[in-house]
């Protein structure tokens, strides 16, 4: 049976987040856009312009599912910094139509683009936070 991690609601709501992949001999990161459902995340592979080639992200997730998403709150008052890591093993999925709702809830931008026919999945197996002002 696999933990359930539960994420703060300021992670979940969270409009960006940095994924880190791995070619092989370099970190890849990006910023997405990202969902929470079932105890997982997703983040779509959608109409934004690309370059025309295969998303590096994705090469990278077919090689190695080892993946680590940053969601931080920066703040000019430093003690209201906060961040929270979440390492998974990502794949490729269908985007069904809650991933497309859940999407479409949290960005209205979605209405004018292209969410994709596929995702990336990330199933969490570690969570770790860190904030100026809560203790562990």
């Amino acid at each position: 049976m696999s933990e359930t991690f539960l994420l703060p609601t300021w992670v979940v709501q969270a409009p960006v987040a940095r994924l880190a992949t791995v070619d092989g001999t370099q970190p890849h990161l990006v910023p997405v856009v990202f969902c929470v459902g079932d105890g997982q995340l997703f983040i779509p592979i959608d109409g934004k312009r690309k370059s025309g080639a295969p998303l590096k992200r994705v090469r990278n997730i077919e090689h190695n599912p080892a993946v680590s998403l940053l969601v931080d709150a920066y703040s000019n008052d430093w003690s209201r910094l906060r961040w929270t890591r979440i390492d998974g093993r990502a794949g490729l999925v269908s985007t069904d139509p809650a991933i497309r709702a859940a999407l479409e809830a949290k960005y209205p931008q979605y209405e004018h683009v292209e969410i994709g026919a596929r995702a990336i999945r990330i199933t969490i197996e570690h969570v770790a936070s860190w904030s100026a002002t809560e203790q562990p």
